[in-house]
């Protein structure tokens, strides 16, 4: 079982002229139960289904396991999503030896930006760039599964 182990965090400061790579991002799911996410994404003309599990005490690890699809059963399958659909741009920066992904989302959670970076191990260091602000790692607000339901500008500061 592959595990992922990654740590996110508030965005508060400029990134885009720092990105290498970007690309529009739209998911929906199958299944957003609690401990147990079954995600449709559809990214650069590709669709991928992912199987998520319950993140650890600290949310920082869980089980994922990810297929790319044909695009057109991507699309097929986003039919069958629950309501709500996370639309967001990806911005990919890198940091030291680490690479962040830093998500702009729109729709009813415009304004929220957060960056994850994925590590090997819970406790592995990394640099953290000039624009990351407070770490929501845990924080089950900022789930892109729990956006879907609740979205950022609906319970924002």
């Amino acid at each position: 079982m592959a595990q992922e182990i990654e740590r996110k965090f508030l965005v508060t400061g400029e990134y885009k002229s720092s990105a290498f790579e970007q690309s529009r991002i739209m998911q929906g799911y199958i299944s957003s139960a609690r401990g147990r996410t079954v995600r449709v994404r559809i990214r650069d003309g590709k669709g991928y289904l992912t199987i998520k599990g319950a993140s650890n005490a600290s949310g920082t690890s869980r089980y994922e396991w990810e297929k790319e699809l044909p695009l057109n059963e991507a699309e097929e399958l986003m039919k069958l999503c629950e309501p709500g659909v996370i639309d967001k741009t990806r911005y990919l920066v890198r940091s030291g030896a680490h690479i962040f992904e830093v998500d702009e989302f729109y729709g009813e959670n415009e304004g929220l930006v957060v960056a994850e970076v994925e590590l090997n191990s819970e406790d592995e260091a990394f640099v953290k760039p000039a624009f990351i602000g407070q770490e929501v790692t845990g924080d089950t607000r900022y789930y892109n599964s729990q956006l879907m339901k609740m979205p950022y500008t609906t319970w924002r500061d």
